[in-house]
Protein backbone atom coordinates (compact mmCIF):
# COMPACT_ATOMS: atom_id res chain seq x y z
CA UNK A 1 0.00 0.00 0.00
CA UNK A 2 0.76 3.54 -1.11
CA UNK A 3 1.70 6.05 2.14
CA UNK A 4 1.27 9.40 1.23
CA UNK A 5 3.22 12.07 3.28
CA UNK A 6 2.79 15.69 4.09
CA UNK A 7 4.95 17.68 5.62
CA UNK A 8 3.68 20.76 7.79
CA UNK A 9 6.82 23.64 8.92
CA UNK A 10 6.01 24.41 12.49
CA UNK A 11 7.20 26.99 15.35
CA UNK A 12 10.81 27.82 16.75
CA UNK A 13 12.08 24.41 18.60
CA UNK A 14 14.63 25.96 20.68
CA UNK A 15 14.22 28.69 23.09
CA UNK A 16 17.39 31.55 23.23
CA UNK A 17 18.36 29.73 26.72
CA UNK A 18 18.97 26.59 25.50
CA UNK A 19 21.03 28.59 22.34
CA UNK A 20 22.99 30.09 24.71
CA UNK A 21 23.41 26.93 26.19
CA UNK A 22 24.63 24.99 23.38
CA UNK A 23 26.57 27.82 21.67
CA UNK A 24 29.86 27.39 23.93
CA UNK A 25 30.09 23.76 22.82
CA UNK A 26 29.58 24.56 19.28
CA UNK A 27 31.86 26.85 19.20
CA UNK A 28 34.75 24.33 20.99
CA UNK A 29 33.90 22.24 17.44
CA UNK A 30 34.25 25.49 14.98
CA UNK A 31 34.66 28.91 16.65
CA UNK A 32 33.49 30.68 13.46
CA UNK A 33 29.93 29.11 14.84
CA UNK A 34 28.03 32.25 16.00
CA UNK A 35 24.18 31.00 16.08
CA UNK A 36 21.74 27.99 16.02
CA UNK A 37 18.01 28.08 14.58
CA UNK A 38 16.11 24.90 14.97
CA UNK A 39 12.79 24.42 13.99
CA UNK A 40 9.89 21.58 14.68
CA UNK A 41 9.13 19.77 10.83
CA UNK A 42 5.76 17.70 11.14
CA UNK A 43 5.59 14.81 8.92
CA UNK A 44 1.83 13.06 8.17
CA UNK A 45 1.61 9.96 6.69
CA UNK A 46 -1.68 8.95 5.42
CA UNK A 47 -3.27 6.15 2.81
CA UNK A 48 -4.20 9.01 0.57
CA UNK A 49 -3.58 12.36 -0.64
CA UNK A 50 -4.65 15.02 1.67
CA UNK A 51 -7.50 16.79 -0.08
CA UNK A 52 -7.75 20.97 0.43
CA UNK A 53 -10.11 20.70 3.79
CA UNK A 54 -7.78 18.02 5.26
CA UNK A 55 -4.80 19.86 4.84
CA UNK A 56 -6.41 22.52 6.16
CA UNK A 57 -7.46 21.06 9.86
CA UNK A 58 -3.81 19.24 9.43
CA UNK A 59 -2.32 23.07 9.40
CA UNK A 60 -4.77 24.34 12.08
CA UNK A 61 -3.59 21.13 14.13
CA UNK A 62 -0.16 21.12 13.96
CA UNK A 63 0.03 25.12 14.33
CA UNK A 64 1.39 26.14 17.93
CA UNK A 65 4.08 28.10 19.41
CA UNK A 66 6.56 30.70 18.46
CA UNK A 67 6.05 31.00 14.43
CA UNK A 68 9.42 30.83 13.21
CA UNK A 69 10.98 33.42 11.61
CA UNK A 70 13.80 32.04 9.02
CA UNK A 71 12.90 31.28 5.02
CA UNK A 72 10.66 28.05 5.55
CA UNK A 73 12.58 26.51 2.09
CA UNK A 74 15.75 25.16 2.55
CA UNK A 75 17.66 26.88 -0.69
CA UNK A 76 16.45 29.88 1.32
CA UNK A 77 17.39 28.88 4.46
CA UNK A 78 21.15 29.95 6.20
CA UNK A 79 23.48 27.35 8.02
CA UNK A 80 24.19 23.88 7.99
CA UNK A 81 21.40 21.67 7.57
CA UNK A 82 21.17 18.82 10.37
CA UNK A 83 17.56 16.94 10.58
CA UNK A 84 16.87 15.13 14.08
CA UNK A 85 14.29 12.43 13.86
CA UNK A 86 12.86 9.68 16.33
CA UNK A 87 15.43 6.86 15.78
CA UNK A 88 14.27 4.86 12.86
CA UNK A 89 12.50 1.78 13.55
CA UNK A 90 10.64 3.26 16.61
CA UNK A 91 7.37 5.35 17.31
CA UNK A 92 7.86 8.51 19.52
CA UNK A 93 5.34 9.33 22.61
CA UNK A 94 4.41 12.84 20.84
CA UNK A 95 3.88 10.69 17.32
CA UNK A 96 1.21 8.69 19.37
CA UNK A 97 -0.16 11.48 21.25
CA UNK A 98 -0.75 13.48 18.03
CA UNK A 99 -1.65 10.81 16.41
CA UNK A 100 -4.83 9.84 18.38
CA UNK A 101 -5.73 13.26 18.90
CA UNK A 102 -5.86 13.92 14.95
CA UNK A 103 -7.89 10.68 14.96
CA UNK A 104 -10.37 12.43 17.60
CA UNK A 105 -10.48 15.59 15.28
CA UNK A 106 -12.20 12.77 12.79
CA UNK A 107 -8.67 13.14 10.18
CA UNK A 108 -7.65 9.99 8.69
CA UNK A 109 -3.83 9.22 9.01
CA UNK A 110 -1.68 6.67 9.64
CA UNK A 111 0.60 9.27 11.87
CA UNK A 112 2.25 12.23 12.67
CA UNK A 113 5.85 12.20 13.22
CA UNK A 114 7.82 15.52 14.60
CA UNK A 115 11.25 16.16 13.60
CA UNK A 116 13.94 19.36 14.66
CA UNK A 117 15.62 21.15 11.81
CA UNK A 118 18.66 22.58 13.00
CA UNK A 119 20.48 25.40 11.26
CA UNK A 120 24.45 25.69 12.35
CA UNK A 121 25.15 29.90 11.64
CA UNK A 122 29.21 30.33 10.75
CA UNK A 123 30.34 33.78 10.97
CA UNK A 124 30.90 35.13 7.44
CA UNK A 125 34.14 36.12 5.80
CA UNK A 126 35.94 38.96 4.64
CA UNK A 127 34.01 38.59 1.46
CA UNK A 128 30.41 38.05 2.51
CA UNK A 129 30.83 34.46 2.38
CA UNK A 130 30.07 31.99 5.22
CA UNK A 131 32.15 28.77 5.35
CA UNK A 132 30.95 25.69 5.05
CA UNK A 133 31.86 23.44 7.84
CA UNK A 134 33.42 19.98 6.96
CA UNK A 135 31.82 16.19 7.01
CA UNK A 136 33.66 15.55 10.36
CA UNK A 137 32.31 19.27 11.98
CA UNK A 138 28.87 18.58 11.07
CA UNK A 139 28.87 14.70 12.79
CA UNK A 140 30.44 16.43 15.80
CA UNK A 141 27.88 18.72 16.06
CA UNK A 142 24.71 16.35 15.28
CA UNK A 143 26.19 14.52 18.22
CA UNK A 144 25.69 17.35 20.61
CA UNK A 145 21.92 18.19 19.54
CA UNK A 146 20.64 14.51 19.48
CA UNK A 147 19.87 11.73 22.14
CA UNK A 148 21.46 8.83 20.05
CA UNK A 149 19.55 6.73 22.93
CA UNK A 150 16.12 7.59 21.07
CA UNK A 151 16.96 9.61 17.72
CA UNK A 152 18.78 9.67 14.60
CA UNK A 153 20.28 12.49 13.38
CA UNK A 154 21.34 13.33 9.32
CA UNK A 155 21.88 16.06 6.78
CA UNK A 156 19.18 15.89 4.22
CA UNK A 157 15.07 16.18 4.86
CA UNK A 158 14.34 13.66 2.83
CA UNK A 159 15.79 10.80 4.54
CA UNK A 160 13.74 11.59 7.29
CA UNK A 161 10.91 10.11 5.43
CA UNK A 162 12.36 6.99 6.20
CA UNK A 163 10.38 6.89 9.68
CA UNK A 164 7.45 5.75 7.94
CA UNK A 165 9.03 2.49 6.10
CA UNK A 166 7.68 -0.29 7.12
CA UNK A 167 9.45 -3.41 7.63
CA UNK A 168 8.25 -7.65 7.46
CA UNK A 169 8.91 -8.77 10.83
CA UNK A 170 12.02 -11.35 10.96
CA UNK A 171 10.85 -15.04 11.41
CA UNK A 172 10.98 -16.12 15.18
CA UNK A 173 14.29 -18.44 15.67
CA UNK A 174 15.09 -20.92 18.37
CA UNK A 175 18.89 -21.52 19.80
CA UNK A 176 19.65 -25.10 19.72
CA UNK A 177 20.77 -25.77 23.23
CA UNK A 178 19.18 -29.43 23.21
CA UNK A 179 22.31 -30.03 20.57
CA UNK A 180 24.82 -27.00 21.43
CA UNK A 181 24.42 -26.97 25.43
CA UNK A 182 25.97 -23.71 26.96
CA UNK A 183 27.90 -23.21 23.63
CA UNK A 184 24.97 -22.12 21.92
CA UNK A 185 23.69 -19.78 24.33
CA UNK A 186 26.42 -18.02 24.62
CA UNK A 187 27.12 -17.98 20.87
CA UNK A 188 23.21 -16.09 20.68
CA UNK A 189 24.08 -14.33 23.86
CA UNK A 190 26.58 -11.82 21.64
CA UNK A 191 24.24 -12.30 18.42
CA UNK A 192 21.47 -10.79 20.29
CA UNK A 193 23.19 -8.70 22.77
CA UNK A 194 21.36 -10.23 25.41
CA UNK A 195 24.31 -9.37 28.22
CA UNK A 196 23.41 -12.54 30.26
CA UNK A 197 26.04 -13.57 32.89
CA UNK A 198 27.31 -16.84 33.23
CA UNK A 199 24.85 -18.19 35.86
CA UNK A 200 21.76 -17.15 33.98
CA UNK A 201 23.25 -18.78 30.82
CA UNK A 202 23.67 -21.90 32.85
CA UNK A 203 20.22 -22.06 34.62
CA UNK A 204 18.75 -20.80 31.42
CA UNK A 205 20.05 -24.16 29.79
CA UNK A 206 19.06 -26.42 32.69
CA UNK A 207 15.93 -24.25 32.76
CA UNK A 208 15.19 -25.65 28.45
CA UNK A 209 16.73 -28.96 28.65
CA UNK A 210 14.69 -30.04 31.47
CA UNK A 211 11.54 -28.74 29.69
CA UNK A 212 12.89 -30.83 26.46
CA UNK A 213 12.75 -28.10 24.20
CA UNK A 214 14.95 -25.55 22.56
CA UNK A 215 14.04 -21.75 24.06
CA UNK A 216 13.16 -18.55 20.79
CA UNK A 217 15.02 -15.81 20.50
CA UNK A 218 11.55 -13.95 21.78
CA UNK A 219 11.68 -15.71 25.27
CA UNK A 220 15.58 -15.28 25.54
CA UNK A 221 14.99 -11.89 24.78
CA UNK A 222 12.42 -11.42 27.38
CA UNK A 223 14.25 -13.27 30.10
CA UNK A 224 17.27 -10.78 29.64
CA UNK A 225 15.19 -7.65 29.71
CA UNK A 226 13.05 -8.83 32.56
CA UNK A 227 16.44 -9.91 34.45
CA UNK A 228 18.31 -6.50 33.19
CA UNK A 229 20.80 -4.55 34.84
CA UNK A 230 18.44 -1.25 34.32
CA UNK A 231 18.09 -1.05 37.37
CA UNK A 232 20.19 -3.17 38.88
CA UNK A 233 17.29 -5.34 40.31
CA UNK A 234 19.20 -7.92 39.75
CA UNK A 235 21.34 -8.21 42.10
CA UNK A 236 19.05 -7.29 44.91
CA UNK A 237 18.59 -10.85 46.23
CA UNK A 238 22.71 -11.93 45.51
CA UNK A 239 24.61 -12.48 48.69
CA UNK A 240 26.94 -10.52 50.91
CA UNK A 241 30.54 -11.44 52.22
CA UNK A 242 32.10 -9.07 53.82
CA UNK A 243 35.95 -9.79 55.68
CA UNK A 244 35.92 -12.87 54.46
CA UNK A 245 32.04 -13.77 56.40
CA UNK A 246 29.12 -14.57 54.75
CA UNK A 247 26.23 -12.99 55.85
CA UNK A 248 23.16 -14.22 57.30
CA UNK A 249 20.70 -12.44 54.64
CA UNK A 250 20.90 -11.03 51.24
CA UNK A 251 21.06 -6.95 50.27
CA UNK A 252 17.59 -6.57 49.55
CA UNK A 253 16.92 -8.73 52.98
CA UNK A 254 18.62 -6.16 55.08
CA UNK A 255 17.08 -3.36 53.18
CA UNK A 256 13.23 -4.86 54.32
CA UNK A 257 15.16 -5.80 57.72
CA UNK A 258 14.79 -2.03 58.84
CA UNK A 259 11.00 -1.94 58.56
CA UNK A 260 11.04 -5.29 59.52
CA UNK A 261 12.74 -4.13 63.46
CA UNK A 262 10.43 -1.25 63.51
CA UNK A 263 7.26 -1.50 61.73
CA UNK A 264 5.59 1.01 63.36
CA UNK A 265 3.04 3.19 61.42
CA UNK A 266 3.96 1.29 58.47
CA UNK A 267 0.73 0.28 56.64
CA UNK A 268 2.26 -1.63 53.42
CA UNK A 269 5.66 -2.38 53.03
CA UNK A 270 6.74 -4.55 49.89
CA UNK A 271 3.60 -5.71 48.80
CA UNK A 272 2.68 -3.15 46.63
CA UNK A 273 4.42 -0.64 43.74
CA UNK A 274 4.69 1.41 46.46
CA UNK A 275 5.19 2.14 50.34
CA UNK A 276 2.59 3.39 52.49
CA UNK A 277 3.11 5.12 56.25
CA UNK A 278 0.21 6.44 58.47
CA UNK A 279 -1.00 9.41 57.83
CA UNK A 280 -3.49 12.25 59.71
CA UNK A 281 -7.22 13.16 59.65
CA UNK A 282 -6.92 16.56 57.15
CA UNK A 283 -9.55 18.51 55.67
CA UNK A 284 -9.73 19.28 52.18
CA UNK A 285 -12.24 20.25 49.64
CA UNK A 286 -14.46 17.36 47.46
CA UNK A 287 -17.73 18.23 45.31
CA UNK A 288 -21.20 17.80 47.07
CA UNK A 289 -22.79 14.32 46.31
CA UNK A 290 -26.12 15.97 45.79
CA UNK A 291 -24.94 19.36 44.01
CA UNK A 292 -21.79 18.63 42.41
CA UNK A 293 -21.33 22.28 41.27
CA UNK A 294 -20.67 23.11 45.07
CA UNK A 295 -17.45 21.96 46.92
CA UNK A 296 -17.31 21.65 50.93
CA UNK A 297 -14.58 20.52 53.37
CA UNK A 298 -14.37 17.54 54.35
CA UNK A 299 -12.29 15.53 57.38
CA UNK A 300 -10.62 12.30 56.57
CA UNK A 301 -7.81 9.84 56.79
CA UNK A 302 -4.94 10.37 54.53
CA UNK A 303 -2.42 7.87 54.65
CA UNK A 304 1.35 8.98 52.92
CA UNK A 305 2.65 7.25 50.25
CA UNK A 306 6.42 7.10 48.98
CA UNK A 307 7.96 5.48 46.27
CA UNK A 308 11.74 5.06 44.78
CA UNK A 309 12.40 4.73 41.32
CA UNK A 310 16.01 3.92 40.47
CA UNK A 311 17.32 4.78 37.21
CA UNK A 312 21.02 4.46 36.80
CA UNK A 313 22.02 3.17 33.26
CA UNK A 314 18.91 4.56 31.39
CA UNK A 315 20.25 8.21 33.07
CA UNK A 316 23.81 7.18 32.32
CA UNK A 317 23.70 6.82 28.88
CA UNK A 318 21.06 9.66 28.42
CA UNK A 319 20.73 12.22 31.10
CA UNK A 320 17.55 13.97 30.07
CA UNK A 321 15.30 11.34 29.11
CA UNK A 322 16.82 8.83 31.71
CA UNK A 323 16.06 11.27 34.73
CA UNK A 324 12.39 12.42 33.07
CA UNK A 325 11.25 8.53 32.38
CA UNK A 326 13.12 7.94 35.55
CA UNK A 327 10.42 10.26 37.51
CA UNK A 328 7.65 9.20 35.21
CA UNK A 329 7.40 5.53 36.20
CA UNK A 330 7.63 6.72 40.13
CA UNK A 331 4.48 8.56 39.80
CA UNK A 332 3.06 5.82 37.55
CA UNK A 333 3.72 3.40 40.41
CA UNK A 334 2.25 5.72 43.16
CA UNK A 335 -0.69 6.41 40.97
CA UNK A 336 -0.97 2.04 41.17
CA UNK A 337 -0.66 1.72 44.63
CA UNK A 338 -3.84 0.30 46.27
CA UNK A 339 -6.90 2.15 44.88
CA UNK A 340 -4.67 5.26 43.66
CA UNK A 341 -3.48 8.08 45.09
CA UNK A 342 -2.46 12.26 44.00
CA UNK A 343 1.13 12.78 43.15
CA UNK A 344 1.77 15.43 45.62
CA UNK A 345 5.70 16.26 45.18
CA UNK A 346 9.19 14.81 43.70
CA UNK A 347 12.06 14.30 45.05
CA UNK A 348 15.32 13.77 42.19
CA UNK A 349 18.95 12.93 43.28
CA UNK A 350 21.91 12.03 41.28
CA UNK A 351 25.65 10.57 42.89
CA UNK A 352 28.26 11.28 40.29
CA UNK A 353 31.84 11.29 40.67
CA UNK A 354 34.16 14.81 40.33
CA UNK A 355 32.17 16.81 37.75
CA UNK A 356 35.39 18.22 35.81
CA UNK A 357 39.26 17.51 36.10
CA UNK A 358 38.40 14.05 37.31
CA UNK A 359 38.75 10.25 36.46
CA UNK A 360 35.94 10.35 33.96
CA UNK A 361 37.70 12.96 31.83
CA UNK A 362 40.83 10.80 31.17
CA UNK A 363 41.61 8.72 28.31
CA UNK A 364 39.50 5.02 29.28
CA UNK A 365 37.73 6.76 32.41
CA UNK A 366 34.93 5.68 31.37
CA UNK A 367 32.96 4.17 28.83
CA UNK A 368 32.18 6.30 25.78
CA UNK A 369 28.51 5.70 25.56
CA UNK A 370 28.25 6.97 29.10
CA UNK A 371 27.69 10.80 29.71
CA UNK A 372 30.33 13.09 32.01
CA UNK A 373 29.31 13.70 35.50
CA UNK A 374 28.68 17.59 34.16
CA UNK A 375 26.42 16.16 31.59
CA UNK A 376 24.39 13.70 33.93
CA UNK A 377 24.43 17.09 36.61
CA UNK A 378 23.47 19.64 33.83
CA UNK A 379 20.75 17.81 32.02
CA UNK A 380 19.28 15.04 34.17
CA UNK A 381 17.50 17.74 36.83
CA UNK A 382 16.08 19.59 34.12
CA UNK A 383 14.68 15.96 33.10
CA UNK A 384 13.41 14.99 36.06
CA UNK A 385 11.67 18.25 36.81
CA UNK A 386 10.29 18.04 32.83
CA UNK A 387 8.44 15.18 33.77
CA UNK A 388 6.99 16.35 36.96
CA UNK A 389 5.52 19.24 35.60
CA UNK A 390 3.64 17.28 32.95
CA UNK A 391 1.85 16.33 36.01
CA UNK A 392 1.78 19.65 37.76
CA UNK A 393 3.97 18.70 40.45
CA UNK A 394 6.98 20.19 41.84
CA UNK A 395 10.16 18.41 41.60
CA UNK A 396 12.88 19.26 44.39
Amino acid sequence: MTVHISEFEGAIALSDFRVQQLLPRLQAIDDRIVGLNARFVHMVAADHAPDAAEQSRLAALLTYGDPYPGDATAAGAQGSLIVVTPRFGTVSPWASKATDIAHNCAIAVKRIERITEFRVVTKAGLFGKAPVLSQAQLEAVAALLHDRMTESAMFDRSLARGLFTELDAAPMEHVDILEGGSAALEQANTKFGLALAQDEIDYLVDAFKGLGRNPTDVELMMFAQANSEHCRHKIFNSSFTIDNVPQGISMFGMIRNTEKLSPQHTIVAYSDNASIMEGSKVEHFVPDSQQAHLYRKQAALHHVLMKVETHNHPTAISPFPGASTGAGGEIRDEGATGRGSKPKAGLTGFTVSKLWGGWSDQPGGKPEHIASPLQIMTEGPLGGAAFNNEFGRPNL
